[in-house]
């Protein structure tokens, strides 16, 4: 879709103003001076899950819905993790609240967790994460307080609902986010296990003005080596906007 710019803009100088290089760098990359805020985004994937080592990794689609204020999101997989029955997976952060639901062949449940301040927490990591996504929402005006480690990376802290996470972001040279880091509970039959979490995002394309990445996957990095976990194709999103004269922007 092309890119039509807009008369009103968003990013004022004084917006920049105080943020970390690489920061500063990455918005300027990421996000064009006319482009409104997003609050609202769902996206649709494709790619596999492994959830042991030397497993062959299962394919998977999946639909996945962001608020962006307050911070928020539902994501519905669908596993093939066997021939005829697949599973169905739900992962969510919802009102300070996370998540996590598989039913095999939608009925059996094989997991059922929520309600815990560890499971919350690695939820809205995983939100402050996949921001890449919809570049506005780590904005400061949207409760992101970045602090700078070096050069080409900076660590973003958002608190919701008495939950306060942080993860480092990675930057690349054209100011793009390579990446993130942080420690983040694991979840191991039932036991939270905090551990070492690594994402990884690339091939950056113009979406509706924005540059957000279209591959990423997720590792956690173990004793005996990465474990990656989650690799990902972004296949679609859409945009919904501040403004209600925005519309609804729909992209490949």
């Amino acid at each position: 879709m092309k890119y039509v710019p807009r008369e009103d803009t968003i990013i004022a100088d004084g917006e920049m103003a105080g943020l970390p290089a690489p920061v500063a760098r990455y918005f300027a990359f990421a996000l064009p001076l006319d482009h409104r805020k997003v609050t609202a985004a769902r996206a649709k994937w494709t790619g596999t899950f492994l959830t042991k080592r030397g497993e062959k990794p299962s394919a998977f689609t999946a639909v996945q819905h962001f608020s962006i204020h307050p911070p928020g999101f539902v994501w519905d997989a669908k596993i093939k993790t066997m021939p005829l029955v697949p599973t169905f997976v739900r992962d969510s952060y919802v009102e300070g609240t996370g998540a996590m639901r598989a039913r095999l062949g939608g009925l059996v449940s094989l997991v059922d967790r929520s309600g815990t301040r560890d499971l919350a927490e690695a939820s809205l990591q995983r939100f402050l994460g996949e921001a890449v996504w919809f570049p506005t929402g780590l904005l400061p005006e949207f409760g992101v307080q970045w602090a700078a480690i070096d050069d080409a990376t900076a660590r973003a802290t958002l608190s919701d609902r008495g939950n306060t996470v942080s993860v480092h972001f990675h930057f690349g040279e054209r100011g793009e986010i390579t990446g993130c880091t942080a420690m983040r509970q694991r979840d191991v039959d039932g036991t939270a296990v905090l551990t070492p979490w690594r994402t990884r995002t690339c091939d950056y394309v113009r979406v509706d003005g924005m540059m957000i990445p279209r591959y990423a996957d997720a590792a956690w990095m173990l004793p005996c080596g990465p474990l990656t976990y989650w690799r990902g194709q972004l296949e679609r999103i859409a945009y919904e906007y501040d403004r209600p004269d925005a519309g609804r922007v729909d992209t490949r």
